[in-house]
């Protein structure tokens, strides 16, 4: 049923501008690399320019979002503070870079990285750590809905990045200078992690309670996992090329 229903989207998708350009063949990757049925990667590259324009719009509204934290915190700290507009911003240009054949092979490990992160971390905050508290439902439920489609486009980058080494070190490296400046060395002042409100207490954020240590704890585990994707996925290419 579901394959049926993929070919028919596949189809329509054809229609949308850009729809018809060729999409490489899916390589028989394990499902706990690549979680995504065939038909649905496909859609989604079918669909890349509509998907670059909605991670753009995501990245300005992802800049708004963190304006108050921003302006709360030194201009040197700023690359490290927006994570998810970033990792949004990164996707838009691995999509558009492949799409028109530039080869950036890090480009795509940072988007790959970023989505998989920050688009699995949000929710887990939201959900465990914050709770909806004084934030608005509709908010409460973009905020986790759409960080939740991080995560599945982010699969969409298998179909077509290779992950040599040196792009996964890039992607580790600034991931995991953010990890490190979040939660333990911070730039100058307090931890630039995206503010917790349960790390809000009598009114002024505290770093120390727990919630600050489950936040990172679940970042860290996070950068290990897209670490584990990626050479997997890496691994998985060389193995098949081999035979």
């Amino acid at each position: 049923m579901f394959e049926r229903l993929g070919r028919r989207l596949n189809a329509l998708a054809t229609r949308v501008p850009g729809g018809d350009a060729p999409v490489p063949d899916a390589d028989p990757l394990p499902r706990y690399v690549a979680p995504l049925p065939d038909w649905l990667e496909e859609f989604g590259l079918r669909l890349l320019w509509p998907i670059v324009l909605v991670n753009l719009a995501g990245t300005a509204f992802g800049f708004w979002y963190y304006r108050f934290q921003l302006a709360g915190t030194p201009a040197v700290a700023w690359p490290v503070v927006p994570d998810s507009p970033l990792a949004t911003l990164f996707i838009a240009l691995s999509l558009a870079a492949w799409r028109l054949d530039v080869d950036r092979p890090w480009l795509h490990a940072l988007a790959f990285f970023g989505c998989i992160k920050l688009g699995a971390w949000t929710p887990f905050v939201q959900l465990v750590v914050n709770g909806q508290g004084t934030t608005p439902t509709w908010l409460y439920q973009f905020l986790i809905w759409s960080h939740a489609a991080m995560v599945v486009q982010a699969f969409l980058i298998q179909r077509y990045a290779e992950f040599p080494v040196g792009a996964v070190a890039v992607a580790l490296a600034w991931y995991g200078l953010n990890d490190l400046v979040d939660y333990f060395v911070p730039v100058v002042g307090d931890p630039h992690h995206t503010l917790l409100a349960a790390e809000l207490v009598d009114g002024r954020i505290d770093h120390s309670v727990a919630a600050h240590d489950t936040a990172a704890a679940a970042a860290v585990l996070l950068t290990m996992c897209c670490v584990f994707l990626a050479l997997a996925t890496r691994a998985r290419r060389l193995r098949l090329r081999a035979e």
